[in-house]
């Protein structure tokens, strides 16, 4: 019987995921910006072949959590991971890099973290132990401070070799793999093994549309998809490398900089505790981190942009933070797995949408008016969502 407590173990697993990735997300994007040079719109396409199998599985990925149990989905497609970044590695060290290549690559990950999120974010419940605000900025703190390592050590890719990076990844994903299936739950929110996936699925949307609160969290998060996520992932690296003539190091600066933005406010937050209006803050940190990204469109010095991007995290940190805990306070228990990946399926599933029209705003009218473009966009949809929709006024645990 293992000493530590589940959520040590989800914490360990949660963590070793967001470490790999955070190396990854820089990596895939120095490979395919600035190794592979392609243009904008392949960029695009590019990182939308990385998301979009979140628009196609996520929901699956969430009703087969439900039947066959977060602890054993999430740990077994974890460890399925650490097997892509291996292949690449082999294939770099072949010599054979090309953008076909790196297409199947994001195609298989992304797959493959269809299944891993539901399943982790359905288990956030079962093993907080007490307040689940609390647990969410607790699970929040910790994996973005492991994704500023990661981002780190792929800035190193030119110094130490994309190889040495891939093979961190890898071995980092089997050690997370190893830490989920540790994570012992209650019985009852273990399994449902004769559900239906199709009903499973059909069950948690009709629940996700009840409900106010998480139907408009959701819709935020196609918003967030579109504007920002496109932002992050095409925008940003096209601007450094065009704008700024930046490396792999300065992308990785870019990240790091706002995912210590992101851990900065989680920080805060753990210090002062739940807060009494969620959807409120959601939606002026929503605003507000769009007025912030704004600004990284009118800067000229690549370190006012790093600036730039710690505060939309700071902003990020808050919005984040409230819109899982306003969708986990409000599941149904033996729905979360399905309640999560509609959750992830508005944000990621915006996702490939977003980075191609990124790609084509870039390419039409250069990253930094691309960038005040998407962020004027989104303050005024934020504007209309808080002022027709129910989350200002919203409080905890209120249906």
């Amino acid at each position: 019987m293992s000493t530590l407590r589940p959520l040590h173990w989800y914490l360990a697993g949660n963590s070793s995921w967001f470490l790999a990735f955070g190396a990854q997300g820089v990596l895939f994007a120095w490979l395919v910006t600035m190794v592979l040079r392609e243009t904008p719109a392949m960029v695009g396409v590019a990182q939308m072949t990385l998301l979009l199998p979140g628009l196609l599985l996520l929901l699956v990925g969430g009703g087969i959590a439900d039947r066959y149990g977060g602890v054993r989905v999430a740990s077994f497609a974890q460890g399925l991971a650490a097997i892509p970044p291996l292949v690449l590695a082999l294939i770099i060290g072949l010599g054979q890099l090309s953008y076909s290549v790196m297409l199947v690559y994001a195609a298989c990950i992304g797959i493959l973290q269809a299944f891993v999120t539901p399943a982790r974010d359905g288990l956030l419940n079962d093993v907080a132990g007490g307040s689940i605000q609390r647990t969410v900025m607790l699970a929040s703190f910790t994996q973005f401070g492991f994704q500023i390592v990661g981002v780190l050590v792929a800035g190193l890719a030119e110094a130490v070799t994309a190889v040495s990076v891939l093979c961190f990844q890898s071995a980092i994903l089997l050690a997370g793999a190893f830490a989920l299936r540790r994570i012992e739950v209650p019985k009852i929110t273990r399994v449902t093994p004769h559900l239906d996936i199709g009903a499973a699925i059909v069950e948690g949307a009709r629940s996700v549309l009840r409900s106010p609160p998480i139907r408009m969290v959701c819709f935020q998060n196609v918003a967030m998809g579109l504007f920002f996520m496109g932002s992050f992932i095409v925008t940003s690296p096209l601007l450094v490398r065009e704008v700024f003539d930046g490396s792999a190091a300065d992308l990785s600066f870019v990240n790091a900089a706002n995912a210590l933005g992101l851990s900065s406010t989680i920080a805060v937050l753990l210090r002062l505790g739940d807060l009494k209006r969620p959807g409120r803050v959601l939606l002026l940190s929503q605003g507000i981190g769009a007025l912030i990204l704004l600004v990284g469109g009118l800067v000229s010095s690549f370190w006012a942009f790093m600036v730039v991007m710690f505060f939309w995290g700071v902003a990020g940190g808050f919005a984040m933070t409230m819109a899982r805990t306003i969708v986990q306070e409000l599941a149904p228990p033996d729905q979360r797995g399905r309640i999560m990946s509609f959750y992830g399926f508005t944000f990621m599933g915006a996702g490939p949408l977003g980075a191609l029209l990124n790609g084509f705003l870039v390419s039409e009218f250069g990253a930094q008016l691309a960038l005040i473009m998407v962020s004027g966009t989104m303050a005024v949809f934020m504007a209309v969502v808080g002022w027709f929709g129910p989350l200002w006024q919203l409080r905890p645990h209120q249906p």
